[in-house]
């Protein structure tokens, strides 16, 4: 008996330091193996988490309902012009990034018990294209970038610039970097010939921050828009540049069709017990 209550201790012990073990893992493997940063200044209990503000499903209404639309829209694409057509297509990469993210977040703090910092921060809303990139679009890269590539090239111009414009090159060195980073994540995406149009759009892009970064520190005082005008400015620049020269190349990779692909062949994969190859699948919606 003395035996079995030992046991019986010993199992229950290591399955709740077991536990422990896999929360303390989790905590760090996650943020380690995947895009996503942990909010600091936070306990590790769940209930000290400091809270963000949760959208409620009124907020998420006109993003559904617009994603509604773009679904029954995409049946007459032969007839869809296709610059709408690939503004469809853009919603559709934007209003799933959200989704899973917004997921992803859910099950950290219900499983994890951390909150997640958020991966946009309402890009319709930015007032310039150096708002929209640097504190709106994709954080997580932006946070990745800052302390890897723009603060190095700061100190590297710091000797060459003067101190109040050596922003201006460090800013550009950044986007030069981002760019040659996509181009090459979407040749290993598709085996395609690089044709360097995204690494022109994060050119074009830097080039740009740098304009505003000047504007605004010679007659950004005396010169500011109004917030609708600087929303609509740089909603126009960045979209105008993106269906131009971003969005092209990503079309040609087919990227939903071969998503839908592998995902049938994931499926099949528990269907029929074997991997079949996603290319002998034929995806009945793209």
């Amino acid at each position: 008996m003395e035996g079995e209550a030992y046991n019986f201790i010993l199992d229950w012990s290591l399955a709740v330091a077991s536990l422990f073990y896999c929360h303390s893992v989790g905590k760090f493997t996650a943020p380690a193996c995947l895009p996503i940063k942990v909010k600091r200044n936070q306990e590790d209990t769940s209930d000290q988490i400091t809270k963000r503000p949760q959208r409620s499903i009124i907020d998420y209404a006109p993003r559904v309902f617009l994603l509604l639309i773009a679904i029954k829209a995409y049946d007459y694409k032969a007839n869809l012009h296709p610059l709408l057509l690939t503004s469809i297509y853009s919603y559709y990469i934007f209003f799933w990034l959200e989704l899973i993210l917004a997921v992803a977040a859910s099950l950290a703090r219900t499983l994890v018990g951390v909150e997640l910092e958020p991966q946009f921060d309402e890009p319709h809303h930015a007032t310039s294209v150096q708002n929209f990139w640097g504190k709106r679009w994709n954080l997580m890269v932006s946070s990745i970038l800052r302390p890897t590539v723009y603060h190095p090239s700061r100190a590297i111009f710091r000797g060459v610039v003067p101190e109040r414009w050596v922003s201006v090159p460090a800013v550009f060195t950044t986007f030069l970097v981002s760019g040659i980073m996509h181009e090459i994540i979407f040749y290993y995406l598709g085996r395609l010939t690089p044709t360097w149009e995204v690494t022109w759009f994060f050119v074009i892009q830097g080039v740009w921050v740098g304009i505003e970064i000047v504007i605004k520190k010679t007659i950004g005082r005396q010169f500011k828009p109004l917030r609708v005008v600087s929303r609509v400015l740089t909603l126009v620049f960045v979209i105008t540049t993106s269906f131009w020269l971003f969005f092209p190349p990503f079309m040609r990779l087919n990227p939903f069709a071969r998503g839908c692909r592998e995902l049938l062949a994931f499926a099949g994969l528990f269907k029929h017990g074997y991997l079949i190859r996603p290319d002998e699948y034929s995806c009945p919606y793209f």
